[in-house]
């Protein structure tokens, strides 16, 4: 998911899918603890997408806030 695509989302719906990215990077680990992951990059784009979408959140409430 691109950075502009994420901002146009809800807190809910970036907070649903930190979950699932977690989990995903998850998996990703264990495949590549057990040599079944074929793309070692699928880890890094996991945990930047992670980091992307945790920094969204915090705009999203950094804004209601202040508009509160």
């Amino acid at each position: 998911m691109k950075l502009s695509e994420m901002r146009e989302k809800t807190v809910e719906e970036l907070k649903q899918f930190v979950l699932d990215s977690k989990k995903a990077l998850f998996d990703a680990r264990i495949k590549l603890s057990m040599h079944k992951l074929e793309n070692t990059a699928e880890i890094s784009k996991t945990k930047r997408a992670i980091a992307q979408a945790k920094t969204v959140i915090t705009e999203k409430e950094a804004a209601c806030e202040q508009s509160a």
